[in-house]
């Protein structure tokens, strides 16, 4: 890799889930020099998972390729305005404007009836009965059923708050969608892709595809790295 390469990359996940579901992304990408480092939101409010992922850019030695899945396309979004981050990749994940919040982007989309939130107190858990339905239908039983039961509760207060920040208008971006996604509408994840033009690539997976299809994502991660390095030169 050249002195001129993008070669750090950061890697956000989203509700429900931790860092572990990129375990295949960091493996394929560390095996071609890159250097991988993942987030850990806490999934409190929006402005701790901006913290939590601020603090990992902040150790950066030069520029960086963001990557939010699901509810971590919020918080690349406004992270992603931070001087390192180069390009952003948005994995089946929500992208609002600036002065929007997540819950907006999925008026006027079909609803998707087999992702159902529980809440408790506040905070949403998946339920149980239809998790691997709704969120991860191309892995195994066992696989869906870990991802179920160490599942990562969410304020589900960070839906409704909106974003200062919408790095997408300054930085080049990059989609990869999951076509059986049942957590998003399809034309939802389309429109959203298309609004901020970015370079999409559609994968045959589920909204899980940040764990399932660790190869297709992580060559869009690749190509976003040399993309933006391009534009940077």
């Amino acid at each position: 890799m050249s002195s001129t390469e993008i070669r750090n990359v950061v890697l956000v996940h989203g509700a429900f889930a931790d860092g572990s579901g990129w375990r295949g992304v960091y493996d394929n990408l560390t095996a071609r020099g890159y250097r991988v480092t993942v987030v850990q939101n806490p999934l409190t409010s929006l402005e701790d998972d901006v913290a939590a992922t601020v603090r990992i850019l902040d150790r950066q030695d030069g520029p960086t390729i963001l990557v939010g899945h699901s509810w971590g396309g919020t918080v690349i979004t406004e992270a992603g305005v931070h001087p390192k981050v180069a390009g952003l990749v948005y994995v089946s994940a929500l992208i609002p404007d600036a002065g929007e919040n997540s819950a907006q982007q999925y008026e006027g989309f079909a609803p998707t009836p087999d992702f159902v939130i529980d809440v408790v107190e506040g905070y949403g858990y998946l339920n149980p009965d239809t998790f691997q339905a709704g969120f991860a239908a191309d892995t195994s039983d066992a696989d869906a059923a870990f991802l179920r039961d160490s599942q990562v509760p969410v304020n589900m207060a960070v839906f409704s708050t909106p974003v200062k920040n919408a790095a997408w208008r300054d930085k080049p971006s990059w989609a990869v969608i999951a076509t059986e996604d049942r957590a998003f509408d399809q034309a939802m994840l389309q429109h959203m892709a298309k609004r901020i033009n970015a370079k999409v690539t559609n994968v045959s997976a589920s909204h899980a595809l940040f764990a399932t299809q660790p190869a297709v994502v992580s060559d869009v991660i690749v190509a976003a790295a040399q993309g933006a390095a391009a534009v940077t030169r």
